[in-house]
């Protein structure tokens, strides 16, 4: 008689080790996801504080916005792009409504130069990594006076100073940042959400939050943004 051929297979311990390996492989990545988004979390956190608190120390020094500063060219030294002066009328307005100037742009030149954020930037027609700075997805951010900021629609919102954080945030993101310093609501609040297109395409409202108002973090959409008003 020929002799049956002995199968070897994996024991129950060794189907258990390699359980518990993939287990805890798993942990460790949704861990390593967690601690990116919480670095991602507080790196937006610390920037909108820091250019908030350096619009508020700019306009404290000088008596005057940013970018809109009339003066700059004479006061705050290396003033070089954009003509180096605003228009003094109290916003920091695009080159559409103050041509050649585009304040936004140039509030950028004034706040690094006079040393109330870090970096130097020179001002320039469009926006570029030399003239605005970028959220940690590389997305401009935006100093401006305007109305791009949630809720959209009627009534009509009034223009007013916003920070807005560049888009291709996601929005689980942006919930937990509201959570952290405002209202937790896309709608309302010091912290909305805002359509801006900072060089990613503009964000769409009706992924980003919800009817309620409150931010779609269940199912997250990649490319959202919000902005901080002043």
């Amino acid at each position: 008689m020929p002799m049956a051929r002995k199968h070897a297979g994996f024991t129950l311990i060794e189907v258990a080790v390699v359980i518990v390996i993939v287990g805890l492989l798993m942990g460790w990545v949704m861990k390593g996801q967690e601690l990116i988004t919480s670095a991602r979390v507080r790196h937006l956190v610390t920037q909108q504080d820091g250019i908030r608190a350096a619009y508020l120390g700019f306009l404290d020094r000088y008596r005057a916005l940013p970018g809109d500063y009339s003066q700059a060219a004479t006061n705050i030294a290396g003033i070089t792009g954009c003509g180096g002066n605003g228009d003094g009328n109290g916003r920091i307005e695009d080159a559409a409504a103050i041509p050649p100037r585009t304040e936004y742009i140039l509030a950028w030149e004034h706040l690094s130069k006079s040393g109330f954020i870090n970096g130097s930037y020179t001002c320039d027609a469009t926006e570029s990594v030399a003239t605005t700075p970028i959220n940690p997805f590389g997305v401009f951010l935006n100093l401006a006076w305007d109305a791009k900021y949630a809720p959209l629609g009627p009534p009509a919102l009034s223009p007013r100073h916003n920070l807005k954080t560049g888009s291709r945030i996601p929005s689980d993101i942006l919930a937990e940042i509201d959570r952290k310093i405002d209202d937790e609501n896309a709608t309302a609040g010091a912290f909305r959400f805002s359509d801006h297109d900072g060089g990613a395409g503009a964000p769409d409202p009706a992924r980003c939050f919800l009817p309620t108002g409150q931010w779609n973090s269940a199912s997250a959409e990649a490319n959202c943004g919000a902005t901080t008003l002043l």
